[in-house]
């Protein structure tokens, strides 16, 4: 009935994870770095793991609605841009071709 409880787990905010990542990007081993902070190695590894994929850094980040509608138009903007380019690529390379001839 009495039986202790476990400790609740700490909750790490933004701020605190970005600087731990960026001293892990300096200190000589990301062991290291999670012996400073005081925290568990593989929480660390784990949060430069999630930075590695953009998928999982936007699902970890608290967007707010117009943040993310933002972000969809920007990625698709940048698809559109890529297919142009292709485009514009291949009739360099046709008219390129045919000024040769």
């Amino acid at each position: 009935k009495d039986s202790p409880q476990p400790p609740k787990r700490r909750r790490y905010d933004a701020a605190f994870r970005a600087e731990a990542l960026r001293l892990a990007g300096e200190s000589r081993s990301t062991q290291a770095a999670a012996r400073a902070l005081n925290i568990n190695a593989k929480l660390l590894y784990k949060w430069q793991k999630e930075a590695l994929t953009p998928v999982a850094a936007a699902r970890g980040a608290d967007l707010d609605p117009a943040t993310a509608a933002e972000l969809r138009q920007l990625r698709a903007l940048s698809r559109r841009q890529a297919q142009e380019l292709a485009i514009l690529k291949k009739a360099i390379a046709i008219f390129s071709a045919t000024d040769n001839l």
